[in-house]
């Protein structure tokens, strides 16, 4: 038994030694340059990425994945997603909050969370609307292997003035938003909030800034900055324009997420501040589905369009941008990962070139989730989180729907010729 045991212990390098895994990639994209290398080796072991390069040596015992008539790139982040939420067209939010339980959330979330790995997006940050922290147990049966799905950023129960995201509920019925929702009106009440979140496993935190005509103060967005920086994690404000835009970003919010609303200034002052714009740029098909009101907003332009010449301003004044999403339809022969990559078409529609959509699903939300030194690139020491598609998505970011292999953290989850 002695002779057996340390027989196992003197194999383990030689065990080790084939769990390397070498990809030839025969286009490598790096997004933050929007460059193009051809026939490079990308060696991974351990779940990181060892070396790249055109000259690297494949060893002899390692496991060869043959791309060499791919397009390969980091793999996809989405910084705006419901995975365990679901609203019928039309349908309010507050019906689904008195209609499904946590436990249905998290299933919902674990199946999504399928899809969206293996349509190439590694990684995501559910944005709250998940009931009771359902998105902390998907992301934790994520990391205990239970489930399979992308690395996890969740904020919790979102953090807002009274009401939530609710409007003109009878007071006889009760606070039964506070099962989607913190109330939290006071400085010290939104410090408690984040430390209620940080407690019951959030790993960011988010805000609503603006839902009725109450809004926040900059004193009040300061605290929930400061508290959450100083646990660690990053804080984003749901917010549309206007003063409360502007208490946001002076506030030191990481993220604006929507600001369909912002003008010039705003967004000239975001640049400034390095405040990141997620804008969930919804495609009209979507918007309608969800019945919101076609001619809404300043002017008599629709949302859709409000949205695409927020997003083009925002382009051009240089302003940091995620991409981000905020599906939570359900569509018959539709993925909620097709309706994410719908998104696509808005920015292409806005004039975003097809490398600073891609860096935005990659380089630039690394960044905003302060993962830059773990994912985001292809390069050595990161994790090997890598994706790859029949065609160039610099040529036709539409590319994107047809990701044929997915790596995430060194284990290939997908791979069809």
């Amino acid at each position: 038994m002695l002779l057996r045991i340390l027989l196992a212990i003197l194999l383990l390098p030689v065990a080790a030694l084939a769990q390397v895994k070498a990809i030839r990639a025969g286009s490598l994209i790096d997004p933050a340059t929007g460059k193009v290398a051809k026939n490079q080796v990308i060696l991974v072991k351990e779940g990181k990425i060892a070396e790249v390069g055109g000259s690297v040596e494949i060893p002899r015992d390692a496991e060869v994945v043959d791309l060499s008539n791919a397009w390969v790139m980091p793999g996809l982040m989405d910084a705006h997603v419901h995975l365990t939420f679901s609203v019928p067209g039309g349908a309010s939010l507050v019906s689904v909050y008195l209609s499904e339980s946590s436990g249905l959330r998290a299933l919902r979330g674990a199946y999504n969370a399928r899809v969206v790995l293996e349509a190439g997006f590694t990684v995501v940050k559910d944005i709250g609307n998940d009931a009771n922290y359902a998105a902390v147990d998907v992301r934790r049966g994520i990391q205990r292997g239970w489930a399979v799905g992308p690395t996890f950023l969740n904020t919790g129960k979102i953090i807002a003035a009274f009401g939530g995201q609710s409007q003109g509920v009878p007071s006889e019925q009760g606070l039964f938003w506070q099962h989607e929702y913190i109330d939290a009106d006071t400085p010290d009440e939104i410090r408690k909030a984040v430390r209620q979140n940080i407690y019951y496993g959030a790993n960011a935190i988010k805000l609503v800034a603006d839902n009725n005509r109450y809004f926040y103060s900059l004193e009040e967005i300061k605290a929930a900055v400061d508290e959450s920086h100083r646990a660690g994690v990053t804080c984003a404000v749901h917010v549309l324009g206007g003063e409360a835009a502007r208490n946001v970003i002076l506030g030191g919010a990481d993220a604006i997420e929507h600001g369909w609303d912002l003008s010039d200034d705003l967004l000239k002052l975001m640049k400034e501040k390095g405040t990141f714009l997620v804008g969930t740029d919804f495609p009209e098909e979507h918007l309608k589905l969800m019945g919101f009101n076609p001619v809404a907003g300043p002017l008599g332009k629709t949302l859709a369009e409000r949205i695409i010449d927020r997003l083009r301003r925002a382009h051009q004044m240089g302003v940091k941008m995620a991409f981000g999403t905020d599906v939570v339809l359900e569509m018959p022969k539709h993925s909620r990962a097709d309706l994410m990559l719908d998104y696509l078409a808005v920015w292409r529609t806005a004039g975003i070139p097809n490398a600073d959509i891609l860096k935005a699903m990659t380089t630039n939300a690394a960044e905003l989730f302060q993962m830059q030194k773990e994912r985001g690139a292809i390069a050595a020491g990161l994790y090997a989180d890598i994706i790859a598609t029949p065609a160039s998505p610099l040529d036709d970011i539409e590319a994107l729907r047809k990701v044929h292999f997915v790596m995430k953290a060194g284990k290939v989850y997908k791979h069809t010729k």
